[in-house]
């Protein structure tokens, strides 16, 4: 087992025991945002605002207007593609074994005929795509979303979100790739960043305008996170229910 798979084993482990034990907690945590480590976030939001602002986000516009769209969405594809295996397992985990039969054979259909996810024959034929991962899987049994979370780099959380991340690691080559190919993974990464930041260029303006940044994207991260958990059948009493649809590339991951 290499330091990686110890590190993420443990951080693993102790999201789930975290998070486990918030089940039980007032129900306003299903429905509000609990963030009881404001100040540490916001701090975090601001050192992430800086490097997006002065890294990132020029990068993934220069990435949107440097490459054709079809090239842009050949790559967009890729990274689902590679990264659909956990929408797979956690089809099965979830107790949707149809999904998971069609899932399965979108995956092999892009795999083969699509070369590598670049083109995406699966969708063509009526295999829509579905975005599954073990943070939802818990939700779905009953865990607790725990503390809104933002870390360095890597951006907002919940507890529940950030352990299904650990957990799924495995089943994509971004980040746990063998220790030979580490580079490969991190590079695929640093490309999958730039890819998924140039999808919210739109909402930029959004963004700048709020009259507080921080929570406009942390209530937006929270309610995507709700909308897919719930497969966009978001309850009636669920405070976050309104304009789900435009918030589909509200992203972890």
């Amino acid at each position: 087992m290499t330091a990686w798979e110890r590190s993420r084993l443990c951080l693993l482990s102790l999201a789930l025991a975290i998070s486990g034990g918030c089940a039980s907690t007032k129900a306003v945590q299903d429905q509000e945002a609990w963030d009881p480590i404001e100040p540490f976030n916001r701090a975090m939001y601001k050192v992430n605002d800086i490097g997006d602002r002065y890294l990132l986000r020029p990068v993934a516009v220069g990435y949107e207007r440097g490459l054709p769209p079809q090239m842009r969405g050949g790559i967009r594809n890729f990274f689902s593609n590679i990264r659909y295996p956990i929408t797979i397992v956690n089809d099965f985990l979830q107790g949707k074994f149809r999904d998971g039969g069609r899932d399965t054979g979108r995956f092999i259909l892009n795999t083969t005929v699509g070369l590598f996810g670049f083109f995406d024959p699966a969708t063509r034929i009526g295999l829509q795509e579905n975005d599954e991962d073990f943070g939802q899987t818990l939700g779905k049994w009953g865990v607790g979303e725990g503390p809104y979370l933002v870390l360095p780099v890597f951006g907002p959380y919940t507890l529940r979100s950030l352990a299904g991340n650990l957990a799924d690691s495995p089943l994509t080559p971004l980040i746990d790739i063998t220790d030979s190919d580490v580079d490969i993974a991190w590079a695929l990464w640093g490309v999958y960043q730039v890819d998924k930041r140039s999808r919210l260029l739109e909402a930029d303006q959004q963004v700048f305008e709020a009259y507080d940044p921080y929570l406009f994207v942390r209530d937006a991260y929270l309610q995507n996170r709700r909308y897919r958990m719930y497969d966009g059948n978001v309850p009636e009493d669920d405070s976050y229910l309104d304009d789900m649809d435009d918030m589909d590339d509200m992203d972890d991951e």
